[in-house]
């Protein structure tokens, strides 16, 4: 498959429905909001849901909500068929007032800028979802969780799966898993039925450790080893198994790991980045024998393996920021060993 060349085109490719997602939709009843639709990914999420709607002849609202600070993301929304509500979630009163629909993706987090701002990540991360349940009580729940969850697991093991106990590190790390236990005790006691889906990475052209790598080969600035491996996943698959999450929920909630099912080694996609891109790759630390890594067996197992792999994204990846590509601005800082972003 060819690489995007554009914006436009990339965001149509990040957009674009699988038969699985299309199939969902047919059977989904229902209207659809999006809780922090202005962020990485709700953009190509909400435009996904539309047009797998649209596919499979059914015609519903999709909604997203954010207070949009970027006013132009409104008008972009707006003009592919996506409503938009400005409000601030943090304001319990505005919440009350969005509309009843059957079903709701919680895309609102707070990570970078974390350090320093501690009250307010945990006030995002781990109360919003409890007024979102009272509010939502009568809908089904597909939330971001991450895999910072887990904490740092042995390289040899493969990664953590769902049914491994939860061992944060940091601030960040601990305010999710507070965010999924509040899902958890609301959808017990409240009986929603929710998905509680654990990312790491979600990777575009413009944003992703994949970028965050290619970015400092091509400026020629040592990378650091010091987290060793990672995994990631195309976001325009993340975007499709997010919506066949929907059809998963339950009470209590339903754990899912989402990622790719490649195990990277930094030190590898460097030297591949800049091979690809003719420039040496430098570094800087040492590989640890851990390393905050996920096992998403059980998501392949339920749909599939993702459609673009490690090797096509990184290649794109490569020719994106040759070409002096835009970025979001937002480096991961997956290096971070301490929980610290």
């Amino acid at each position: 498959m060819n690489a995007p060349a554009t914006v436009a085109e990339l965001e149509d490719r990040l957009s674009e429905p699988t038969p699985g997602v299309i199939a969902t939709f047919r059977s989904l009843p229902g209207d659809l909001i999006f809780l922090g639709v202005a962020g990485k990914m709700g953009p190509t999420l909400a435009r996904m849901a539309k047009r797998a709607s649209d596919a499979a002849g059914i015609r519903r609202r999709v909604i997203g909500v954010s207070r949009f600070s970027d006013a132009s993301q409104i008008g972009q929304l707006n003009a592919q068929g996506i409503e938009t509500i400005r409000c601030n979630l943090m304001d319990e009163e505005a919440v009350a007032q969005l509309p009843e629909v059957e079903n709701v993706v919680y895309c609102a987090a707070m990570k970078f800028g974390a350090t320093g701002n501690e009250a307010l990540t945990w006030a995002m991360n781990t109360w919003l979802p409890s007024v979102v349940c009272r509010k939502f009580r009568r809908s089904r729940i597909v939330a971001f969780s991450t895999g910072n969850v887990y904490g740092l697991v042995p390289v040899s093991g493969g990664g953590s799966v769902e049914a491994d106990a939860p061992q944060p590190v940091g601030e960040y790390a601990m305010s999710c898993l507070g965010r999924e236990r509040m899902f958890e005790h609301f959808s017990r006691t409240l009986g929603v039925p929710v998905s509680l889906l654990r990312l790491n990475y979600a990777c575009e052209l413009r944003y992703g450790v994949l970028v965050d790598l290619a970015k400092q080969i091509w400026a020629g600035q040592p990378v650091d080893l010091g987290m060793g491996w990672f995994n990631c996943i195309w976001q325009g698959d993340a975007n499709a198994q997010t919506f066949q999450a929907l059809a998963l929920t339950t009470s209590p909630p339903f754990v899912l790991n989402l990622t790719g099912p490649e195990l990277l080694r930094v030190r590898d996609v460097a030297e591949e980045l800049g091979r690809r891109m003719n420039r040496p790759a430098t570094f800087t630390g040492a590989e640890a024998d851990s390393a905050l890594l996920n096992n998403a067996a059980e998501a392949r197992r339920r749909f599939g393996p993702p459609r673009i792999s490690a090797s096509e994204l990184l290649g794109w990846v490569a020719g994106w920021v040759m070409r002096g590509g835009p970025d979001l601005g937002k480096p991961t800082h997956f290096e971070s060993r301490d929980g610290r972003f």
